[in-house]
């Protein structure tokens, strides 16, 4: 067999790669599977994309190259959301990067910043992206493991000097998957001021920024003074309109940074089937009607994820974004083992908190993506399962 890559050896497995199969493994054994895994919502997206898509999808001209350009109505109407939502309107051709989903951008960017014995610093628990475009690229991630005594905060002033002086890139996902975790202003304001200080690239994830409930409102890195000198920040189709399977994305930067992504994508795609541009355009004009009704069937769940597991024995705060629950176990549970029982014995997916890295040791995550009835289900599941962890049964 060809040998492989040193790089492609420092890959972890990714956390859901081999859920799907043991899912079909355990219905076929005839379990009630109920899977509370990845953040994929079973809600419908708005009507309108089905429409948008199937029209643009029997245009011939649809089906041709779109190139980095793409869809020119789609960077419109971007950047006609972004003013909308956050106050500022970037330049639909140099100031956005339409994306095959943010996470393709998110690791690509790293070939073009980070190299041999560089660092980025990477959340830990965090999502996979962030590594593997810095492992793609041969630089050095630097985790650090977010915690409850920091809010699950990345503080900088932890990160050793030298490590600072030699980093590239900072990601930052806020609101927080997997923690939920949510960032003040004067929180953004210092780590801006930080990577304008360092010239360090502030990676800004923000899939999550609608998702937010009891009055917040996640903000833009660009609405903190002087982001736009050293930000790029990332939106995505899939959690604020139910498409995850659309693959159908952007960033936001200054145009050198914009441009430095295009090129690294030009020899990466050729651009995403402008048909689903073209629905992304109508997902974006649903906003203002569809994005309410949707987070508030999202509150239900999480109100109702909430209230379950609690009752099943779990500690749980009250998140006020994302479609998350981070729970804490028992410091002799490990949360592999925990998530391997619970999905083995009582057929529910649950994230083990060490799939996002040693930093994540000690939780697991919930998504609130199903029902209240079969979230309460699964969280009872959930509550034998660690009761006879505790009680030693084997």
């Amino acid at each position: 067999m060809p040998k492989h890559a040193e790089r492609f050896k420092t890959l972890p497995e990714y956390p859901l790669a081999k859920i799907p199969q043991r899912k079909r493994e355990l219905l076929e054994r005839g379990l009630d599977v109920i899977d509370l895994g990845a953040g994929d919502a079973d809600l419908a997206p708005p009507q309108e994309v089905f429409r948008a898509l199937g029209d643009a999808a029997s245009n011939p001209l649809m089906s041709r190259y779109g190139f980095g350009l793409g869809l020119v109505p789609f960077r419109n109407a971007i950047s006609g959301w972004m003013d909308k939502r956050f106050g500022f309107r970037p330049n639909p051709l140099t100031e956005i990067v339409p994306l095959i989903g943010s996470k393709e951008g998110i690791s690509h960017l790293a070939l073009a910043y980070a190299e041999p014995d560089t660092h980025t610093i990477i959340p830990e628990p965090g999502y996979n992206a962030y590594q593997g475009g810095t492992l793609f690229a041969g630089a050095k991630p630097f985790r650090y493991a977010l915690r409850p005594r920091t809010e699950f905060l990345v503080d900088l002033d932890e990160i050793p000097r030298d490590i600072l002086q030699r980093t590239r890139i900072l990601y930052l996902n806020y609101p927080n998957n997997p923690t939920a975790a949510i960032a003040p202003t004067e929180y953004l304001e210092r780590v801006v001021a930080r990577c304008r200080e360092l010239d360090i690239l502030l990676v800004y994830d923000n899939a999550y920024s609608e998702l937010a409930y009891d009055g917040y409102v996640p903000p833009s890195i660009f609405q903190i003074d002087g982001a736009r000198d050293i930000a790029i920040e990332f939106h995505s189709l899939s959690k604020t309109y139910n498409m995850t399977g659309w693959r159908c994305g952007w960033a936001v930067a200054n145009p050198e940074i914009c441009a430095t992504l295009a090129r690294i994508k030009s020899f990466v795609d050729t651009g995403q089937f402008m048909a689903v541009q073209a629905a992304g355009v109508a997902a974006l004009e649903s906003w203002a009607e569809f994005v309410p009704r949707n987070v508030a069937t999202f509150k239900e769940r999480r109100d109702a994820a909430v209230r379950s597991f609690r009752n099943a024995g779990f500690g749980c705060d009250v998140p006020r974004a994302t479609m998350y629950l981070w729970l804490r176990l028992p410091e002799d549970v490990p949360s592999r083992l925990f998530a391997e029982r619970l999905l083995e014995d009582e057929g529910v997916v649950i994230m083990p908190g060490s799939a996002f890295g040693a930093g994540g040791e000690g939780f697991f995550r919930v998504s609130f993506i199903t029902a209240p009835a079969r979230i309460a289900e699964a969280a009872r599941r959930a509550g034998k399962v660690l009761a006879n962890l505790t009680a030693g049964v084997a």
